[in-house]
């Protein structure tokens, strides 16, 4: 398994618009491979707000075909053109490979 993990600093009030933009459909949902999608938001400090996306994969070949495909790259030419928003502060993104795993034990 295979996640890429991105984070997202705004100022504080913000966060919202990154949780919404992940969670509406889009095409990432029939990639084959995909598995699923969570958004987390840190609580706010210091005026600002830290969201972290987690996409996990099946594997590393199925996220690369992701990030090859026509509509992962148009979506990424389209944002290219957008206006970064003011309440943008950072953005990071990392690709970890799933080493180990605990599940819950029954008593």
């Amino acid at each position: 398994m295979m996640m890429e993990i991105k984070t997202y600093v705004v100022q504080e009030g913000h966060s919202d618009k990154i949780v919404q933009g992940f969670s509406e459909p889009g095409a990432v949902e029939k990639a084959p491979g995909f598995v699923d999608l969570s958004v987390l938001v840190q609580k706010p400090r210091k005026g600002e707000e830290e969201v972290v996306v987690i996409i996990r994969w099946e594997s590393k070949e199925a996220w690369k075909q992701w990030e090859l495909s026509d509509v992962h790259l148009a979506g990424h030419r389209e944002a290219r053109e957008e206006k970064t928003p003011e309440w943008y502060i950072s953005g990071n993104t990392g690709h970890y490979e799933l080493k180990a795993k605990k599940e819950p034990q029954p008593s």
